[in-house]
């Protein structure tokens, strides 16, 4: 690949792409939206409309695109089978290395239930290499840290059965910024683009910490009182149905397996992927959570 190579972007009007899109501005990467009133302004870039379930608006989005950062779709019934699309469209019109934000443990039978998708996504990607000669990286990111204060309840109270289980959550801000060195290396091409082809990375934070620990140490750094309460599957069921009841079940399911998720050891690895393809020591939590309102 040479600078000539172009880019896409999805995602961009997310936290996650958006921040991306930002760190990639110099590169005038093409910019997938569902809603172009919505797009960052970025000078030279090109904003294409599209959704990930319309095959040929994708194909249309994604002609003369080389590098392709695909950020999963927003959790629903028919997910797996928009990923199935766009990944589709995408080797069809042509890319040749699709960068897809993962999850830690994607699998057949993960445990986080929203990770199953992501595997289907994964082997929709190989499939993808092995009859169009698409390349792929996954970034199977950990929970992020940005998030898990905010699974508090408005009395300060994080409820769910994760037990006395850990979590090697991941700063959003890392995620955004290993993705960015990434695509930067692919659009630039040689060696340093040759390693991320079939690179599976697995982004976690520097620790791994309980529910208690998260509550602790974000109430101590927030100035607010924080604490977790463990439930049973049972009770986080019913409590998760009594305060969302149009919720469907495959968000009750995705609800309460982040925290069985937790205590069974499924996203309690800390890995060196983000200090490694940075350079520097992955975000902590009070890194996330800004200066300490405590003096």
């Amino acid at each position: 690949m040479t600078s000539s190579t172009t880019l896409a972007l999805t995602g961009v009007t997310g936290a996650l792409g958006g921040v991306v899109a930002g760190h990639l501005a110099d590169l005038a990467p093409r910019l997938l939206v569902r809603d172009p009133g919505r797009a960052p302004s970025i000078d030279g870039s090109e904003v294409r409309t599209c959704t990930y379930g319309d095959a040929e608006a994708c194909l249309a989005a994604l002609e003369g695109v080389d590098v392709l950062f695909l950020v999963s779709a927003a959790e629903s019934p028919t997910r797996r089978e928009e990923h199935a699309t766009v990944i589709d469209a995408a080797a069809r019109a042509g890319v040749r290395h699709v960068v897809y934000t993962s999850f830690e443990g994607a699998g057949p039978d993960a445990t986080f239930t929203l990770g199953r998708d992501h595997h289907a996504a994964e082997q929709a990607l190989a499939d993808a290499e092995r009859t169009h000669g698409m390349r792929h990286t996954c970034l199977r990111d950990n929970f992020y840290l940005d998030v898990l204060p905010l699974f508090a309840d408005d009395e300060g109270v994080l409820r769910g059965p994760a037990g006395d289980g850990r979590v090697a959550a991941v700063a959003r801000a890392d995620v955004a910024e290993v993705a960015a060195r990434i695509l930067r290396d692919l659009v630039e091409g040689g060696a340093a683009a040759e390693q991320h082809a079939g690179a599976v990375y697995r982004l976690s934070g520097p620790e791994a910490l309980t529910l208690d620990e998260v509550a602790s140490r974000a109430g101590a750094h927030l100035g607010r009182p924080l604490r977790y309460e463990q439930e049973t599957v049972e009770e986080a069921y019913a409590s998760r149905r009594a305060g969302w009841p149009d919720a469907q079940q495959f968000e009750l399911d995705a609800w309460v397996s982040t925290y069985t998720a937790i205590a069974d050891g499924s996203v309690a690895e800390v890995t060196d992927d983000v200090p490694r393809l940075l350079g520097h020591p992955a975000r902590t939590l009070e890194d996330v959570l800004g200066p300490s309102l405590v003096e």
